[in-house]
């Protein structure tokens, strides 16, 4: 997974946010005894700058509190999170980690709301890309734009600025990335094997697509060549990636209307209409959401489906499949590929010493090739994955070394990636009012999938009408 404890296997958007408050365990970790100020600020015997862009002064006492500390069920990664902190507080020791955790997912889309509307929320809190604008309507988030440079941040300059800037608005930054996928074409090696194909040379394109899942499917025994989901707003998600894929978009660019209704739309829905119908390569089931096209594929009744690369460690963990038997090339199309993923912000009120403090647990926490999340060698000795292609959101030198270190480590075939990182995939954020969007486009999906008599243009003009209406309506 992107780290082994900041993200869990979800749904479109993936589709929650963090873990908040009500029922939290606490658990703080402090170095030396040292005792913190009444709110964790600006302690004025404890150093200090005034200086937004400088690093935050090691005599500063600050108390942060923050989210999604792995729960004592993941004991591994619970133990790297309590070393982290402690390495942390060599540099920092007037700095007082409390993590605050919860026994299931870090992402409850109810009590990530009620806590932002309640102002509750801890001082560093999770999130997805997609939440900003609710942060932000719910006066959640600080402006951290001048305390992350170069001197707080050293990889800052091989952060991808396409990630950065779903972390922003009006010009102003407000959270930096812990993890982010990309989507791209999961398969099944065996499956190709037993088909006659080559399962180093995933299809790139939707007719390569085609014909290989007629070649998986003639396998018989139930197996269908390529899969998709077609409901619980996973439908919508997938046409948008496909769209993305192919150079296409959902909304124009100034978010006013929907832009899928072209012929760009017609070719996603008429290629899953052959599928289905003339080349009978889909299955009989549908309807399908996330958890059921990786239980196909991990019981080996699969071929293909657009998927993020910890969808391989989910299908391991979760359903005992084996990590050699998956494989991943870049999305069909392969114009822009639908990217999302997660990050921290940090509560709008905080003090300037504890905005420093949070940006320096971030960078060394998930920011630093080699530290925190990316010490590789220690999540391999520890049993935990090391190897997918994922976290994406370093370039540059950054991305050598990470890349290097990864794969030194690694616990699974890296090399079944190749054709998914030898060929990268510009990535592009979801559009405006996702979910909503998504459930739409839900129909369309479920009716190419479900009726042989579905017509494209139907489909497509009345998903347009509904999203141009949900659109207004923001």
């Amino acid at each position: 997974m992107r780290s082994s404890w900041f993200r869990s296997p979800s749904s479109p958007r993936r589709t929650a946010a963090a873990c908040l408050v009500s029922a939290l365990a606490l658990t703080s970790v402090a170095a030396c005894g040292t005792s913190s100020s009444k709110s964790g600020d600006n302690n004025p015997t404890g150093g200090g700058s005034s200086d937004a862009s400088a690093p935050l002064d090691p005599k500063t006492k600050v108390t942060l509190t923050i989210d999604c500390m792995p729960p004592a069920a993941k004991a591994a990664q619970l133990k790297e999170w309590n070393a982290d902190v402690k390495t942390f507080n060599k540099t920092y020791p007037n700095v007082t980690i409390q993590g605050r955790s919860t026994p299931g997912q870090c992402e409850e889309p109810a009590r990530f709301t009620a806590a932002l509307k309640a102002q509750s929320q801890p001082d560093v809190f999770y999130t997805y890309f997609t939440d900003l604008q609710q942060v932000l309507d719910n006066n959640g988030a600080a402006d951290i734009t001048a305390y992350v440079n170069n001197k707080t941040v050293p990889a800052l300059g091989d952060i991808d600025p396409n990630v950065l800037g779903v972390l922003k608005q009006g010009g102003k930054l407000y959270g930096v990335p812990t993890s982010n996928y990309r989507m791209g074409l999961l398969i099944n090696r065996k499956l190709f094997t037993q088909a006659g194909l080559d399962p180093n040379k995933p299809p790139t394109t939707w007719d390569e697509v085609r014909t290989d899942a007629k070649a998986i499917a003639a396998l018989g025994k139930g197996i269908a060549g390529y899969g998709d989901y077609s409901t619980a707003n996973t439908g919508g998600w997938h046409f948008t990636a496909a769209m993305y894929g192919l150079g296409g978009d959902i909304v124009s660019s100034d978010g006013t209307k929907a832009a899928f209704n072209t012929a760009l739309g017609q070719q996603i829905v008429n290629n899953l209409h052959a599928m289905r119908w003339n080349d009978n390569s889909m299955g009989q089931t549908q309807l399908l959401k996330w958890g059921d096209l990786q239980k196909q594929m991990a019981t080996d009744k699969l071929g293909m489906f657009l998927a993020a690369p910890d969808d391989i460690t989910y299908m391991v963990q979760q359903l005992g499949a084996k990590y050699d038997n998956f494989g991943m090339g870049p999305i069909p199309g392969g114009k822009a590929t639908l990217f999302g993923g997660n990050d921290y912000m940090i509560k709008k009120g905080s003090s300037p010493d504890k905005i420093k403090a949070a940006i320096a647990w971030l960078n060394f926490e998930t920011l630093t090739p080699e530290k925190g999340q990316f010490e590789y060698a220690r999540t391999k000795a520890d049993g935990l994955p090391v190897g997918l292609p994922q976290p994406a959101f370093f370039t540059g030198a950054s991305k050598t070394k990470d890349d290097g270190l990864k794969t030194a480590s690694a616990t699974m075939p890296v090399e079944n990636f190749k054709a998914f990182m030898d060929n990268p995939v510009p990535g592009k954020a979801e559009p405006p009012k996702a979910q909503e969007i998504y459930k739409v486009l839900d129909n369309v999906m479920s009716g190419v999938l479900t009726d042989k008599n579905a017509n494209a243009g139907t489909l497509l003009s009345a998903a347009e009408k509904q999203v141009n209406q949900v659109l207004a309506n923001g």
